[in-house]
């Protein structure tokens, strides 16, 4: 069983999206904070990282937002997190938030979301992010997205070794329990990073 004190999660700051997502993200946000799990994201205010900040925080839990200074000036972030950690740069706050994390969720989301989850998949191929990687498949949202992926591997653009990079969870308490059990990776895999 993997300790997890903290977990990064990646969603959409849309606010135009199906209830079937808030819900879901609403439950993560219940869970994390009853097992005690602090919660690490971008700060948003709205959306489902709205959402899920607001869920964590009324059940008593904590969040660390993490958020470029040029967002915070717009005033896009929470303004009742635990911990808000401004950064300069986009980068700097991927890479802390991953950095500080014990595992990573990805809730369904636009493009920033999927950059997010496909840059930490690309971290674990290369061996430099080694923790359990959970995608949260709320509605089959990333359906299209696996299939891509399976074509990259049928097509050999990845080994088919990298699909043990990504956990699927169709259900917020599956997601948890897939964090606490999915075996940390060896970072010797980066010896098959390339074909």
């Amino acid at each position: 069983m993997n300790e997890i004190k903290n977990v990064c999660v990646y969603c959409a700051s849309s606010t135009q999206i199906p209830a079937t997502y808030f819900k879901a993200a609403e439950r993560l946000g219940e869970l994390l904070a009853r097992q005690g799990i602090n919660l690490i994201d971008g700060a948003g205010r709205q959306g489902l990282m709205g959402c899920i900040n607001d869920a964590v925080l009324a059940a008593g839990g904590t969040v660390t937002g993490i958020i470029p200074h040029f967002m915070v000036e717009q005033g896009w972030h929470h303004p009742h997190l635990t911990r808000l950690i401004e950064t300069d740069t986009m980068h700097e706050r991927k890479q802390m938030m991953a950095g500080m994390s014990d595992g990573i969720i990805a809730l369904p989301g636009g493009c920033g979301t999927m950059e997010e989850l496909l840059e930490a998949i690309t971290w674990k191929q290369l061996g430099l992010y080694l923790k359990p990687i959970i995608i949260l498949n709320t509605a089959n949202f990333y359906a299209p997205l696996f299939e891509l992926l399976q074509q990259a591997v049928n097509q050999n653009f990845m080994r088919r070794e990298h699909k043990n990079i990504w956990q699927t969870a169709s259900t917020p308490e599956e997601a948890i329990n897939l964090l606490h059990t999915t075996p940390l990776w060896n970072k010797e895999i980066r010896k098959f990073a390339a074909i």
